[in-house]
């Protein structure tokens, strides 16, 4: 039997409830779920990438996922994929906005690869407004993001935030 490899990639800074919400839904549908964590310098990072990764490694262990590992890369996406044996990708989407841009890529990655799959899971209804970018956003004006990351990550958080001030206090 054929082993189902999927691929859930994401710069994931920081790893939010609605990255868990779409990875523990996303292991239901494979044997092996990678959980790709790259990078992304546009988006301003908060985190390194080897901080993203134990970040995702603690909220893997939180919620027992035995079929998920997690590997960090700087290439094409196909490239990994295809290197891992992956046959599916796996994207949440939040809301129209996201489904435009995943759409395109979705599209991108079939010119390079057709025999990899895009696979798009809605996020749950109560997690569909919550975005890393915001995330980071709330935590540098003094904010409480404890409703839209796990415990660990929001001690992450707000370390960082400690580290590098709050915003309006520079």
């Amino acid at each position: 039997m054929t082993t189902r490899i999927g691929l859930y990639p994401g710069t994931f800074d920081p790893f939010t409830l609605g990255h868990a919400d779409i990875m523990r839904r996303g292991a239901k549908l494979v044997d092996r779920l990678i959980i790709g964590v790259t990078t992304n310098p546009s988006k301003n990072p908060m985190f390194t990438p080897e901080e993203r990764m134990e970040m995702v490694a603690s909220e893997v262990e939180r919620l027992g996922l035995d079929n998920v590992e997690i590997k960090g890369f700087d290439a094409l996406l196909m490239d990994v994929a295809e290197r891992e044996g992956a046959t599916m990708i796996i994207r949440g989407l939040r809301a129209v906005a996201d489904f435009e841009y995943e759409y395109q890529m979705a599209g991108m990655n079939q010119q390079l690869n057709a025999g990899i799959e895009t696979v798009f899971l809605m996020a749950d209804i109560s997690l569909q407004p919550i975005a890393s970018k915001l995330v980071k956003e709330i935590a540098l004006y003094g904010g409480d993001v404890s409703r839209f990351v796990s415990p660990a990550i929001r001690d992450k958080v707000v370390a960082r935030v400690e580290q590098v001030g709050r915003k309006g206090d520079r």
